[in-house]
């Protein structure tokens, strides 16, 4: 594989980068893990590379605005 980018990339592998960036999804999380799996499935689905999420992303976290509260993933 080339990159990351979509043009580089097939949906297969945007799939493959994503899961393995994200690391166990099915480990003892409570719920969070999934909600960033969604989060980039527009980058795996073809419509918005990995950069345009993650500024989004970081931006709403940079200026506080207020999202539904979450609980954070704890290992065990």
């Amino acid at each position: 594989m080339s990159g990351y980018l979509i043009k580089d990339t097939t949906k297969e592998e945007r799939e493959k980068i994503v899961e393995e960036s994200l690391g166990n999804m099915l480990g003892s999380c409570d719920g969070c893990a999934s909600g960033l799996a969604d989060m980039y499935q527009d980058y795996i689905d073809g419509k918005r590379e990995l950069r345009d999420i993650n500024m989004e992303f970081n931006a709403h976290y940079v200026m506080n605005d207020d999202r539904p509260e979450r609980n954070s993933c704890t290992v065990l």
